[in-house]
């Protein structure tokens, strides 16, 4: 039932719980202490009151004493002496008065000192403590009997139960009530942070929640907020920017193959012509494919789905695959591509995605770099490193810290028909399997570009994913295409 009520109920029940629980200790602790304080004080005074008739005894005998003056008298006590045999001898009870104790508690007297909690004796306000206790004399031996009524203690400590009976529930229903009040007045800040993010909305970006001027749980509640929405607007815009880049680099494709099928449909065109249109509608329906293929690898990498399966595999085989793909591209361009590798070096890794990886990194070369394109492996402190090496130009300045982002190109390579993905699929390739990707040399006469792999899969871990080791990019060349030479994503 508790749980159904809001927060400050919950706090003013608890705190009204809390202060119920203090009160009753306190009450009962002032209590059991005002009635030891009693008790003590009328233990104190019959104990001078039994001295005092025992000394009565012991100087003149018992025959007629005067149980008067500082004795107790009327309501308040009685004192008594009392033969062996249980008889009275003197009381201030008055003359025929009933001796206090009975033949038992009398036996128990002459002994020693008795003290009785409570004893019924007519004509005392309340019941009375009794002290008796032996006394001594040249006529014999006697029993002194000293009471006190416990009527003022019972008032005093009824007095006291009463005023906490009326008071503690007054207490607490102000207690409650200004509970409420300060809980409602602490929680105003979680209001005001409730209807600030309430308005909050996706269209206008920049919205925050305030900031609590108090350096304390709400305020860093509030700033750990404002930067989860940052991370959800940021997030929010690579995707708006992800869906603009692909729509703009999907136009093109689609508008040239619209064009090449409206010149096809037209009349009087000549073979050639229709065969060129074929070819040239065969080339963007492959630009398409590969393009939506990067898509899907960069969607995946994205969120943390990208497939891989970690084989263990000799890397100078794999190296040469790679270089066989591109080995007519080379020739073409009058370039050649080298492999160096140790023989034996194995690495744990998914072959089609490194391959992709390392094809993306080669056709940038092929496409922007010179000279003699070199793949190397080596093993460095339980990494393997992948290199890719050319004689181009380099990056253009200022172009590094962009390229391995999404749909980034130089201006230079604006018209090489890449949709920028290529770099960005590279170090997602890398990061999955735990690694990185870096720039070792960006300039002219020799640009490399490294991958770092972990050479075993960590155990326990299916799919590795890591930062990539630099923000810098990934090819040698100033696009980040995709290959023109086929791949698997």
């Amino acid at each position: 039932m508790i749980r159904r009520l809001s927060i400050r109920a919950r706090l003013t029940v608890a705190f009204v719980a809390a202060l119920a629980v203090v009160l009753a200790l306190a009450g009962l602790w002032v209590y059991l202490r005002t009635e030891a304080e009693l008790t003590g004080a009328l233990d104190d005074g019959l104990e001078v009151r039994a001295a005092d008739l025992a000394a009565l005894v012991a100087a003149g005998g018992p025959e007629s004493p005067e149980l008067s003056g500082t004795l107790f008298e009327g309501e308040e006590g009685f004192s008594e002496i009392l033969s062996a045999d249980g008889s009275v001898v003197a009381s201030t009870l008055g003359s025929g008065a009933d001796p206090a104790l009975d033949p038992e508690t009398l036996d128990r007297a002459a002994r020693g000192s008795v003290l009785i909690e409570e004893l019924d004796v007519p004509g005392l306000d309340g019941e009375a403590r009794v002290l008796a206790q032996p006394a001594s004399s040249a006529q014999g031996e006697f029993v002194v009997v000293a009471g006190a009524s416990t009527g003022d203690r019972t008032e005093a400590l009824e007095g006291i139960a009463g005023a906490f009976a009326i008071g503690a529930p007054l207490a607490l229903a102000l207690a409650g009530a200004l509970g409420y009040l300060l809980a409602t007045r602490a929680l105003a800040p979680v209001e005001s942070l409730r209807r600030r993010a309430d308005a909050i909305t996706l269209e206008r970006s920049g919205d925050r929640l305030p900031l609590p001027e108090a350096e304390d749980e709400l305020r860093r509640l509030a700033e750990t907020l404002n930067a989860m929405l940052d991370r959800i607007e940021a997030s929010l815009e690579r995707e708006r920017v992800f869906v603009a880049d692909a729509s703009h680099e999907l136009r093109t494709p689609l508008a040239i193959l619209r064009a090449e099928l409206e010149l096809a449909g037209k009349p009087a065109r000549s073979t050639e012509e229709l065969r060129a249109a074929l070819a040239s509608t065969a080339e963007e329906v492959a630009r398409l494919s590969r393009l939506a293929e990067d898509l899907l690898v960069i969607a995946r990498a994205d969120q943390g789905r990208l497939p891989i399966k970690p084989d263990r595999v000799e890397l100078a085989p794999l190296l040469e695959r790679v270089r066989g793909r591109f080995e007519r591209r080379s020739e073409a361009a009058d370039r050649v591509i080298s492999v160096a590798a140790p023989p034996g070096l194995r690495a744990e890794l998914d072959v089609i995605r490194v391959e992709q990886a390392l094809g993306n990194l080669i056709d940038n070369a092929l496409r922007h770099g010179a000279g003699t394109i070199g793949i190397s492996a080596e093993q460095r402190d339980g990494l393997v490193w992948l290199e890719v090496t050319d004689q181009g130009r380099g990056f253009a300045d200022g172009f590094e810290d962009e390229a391995f982002e999404r749909f980034t190109r130089a201006d230079q390579g604006r018209t090489g028909g890449g949709a920028g993905l290529g770099l960005a699929i590279v170090r997602a390739i890398a990061e999955t399997h735990g690694g990185g990707v870096s720039v070792a040399r960006s300039r002219a006469p020799a640009t490399t570009v490294r991958i770092e792999l972990p050479i075993e899969r960590p155990p326990g871990e299916a799919r590795p994913r890591a930062q990539s080791s630099s923000s810098a990019p990934s090819s040698s060349a100033p696009e980040s295409s995709s290959p023109a030479e086929p791949t698997a994503s």
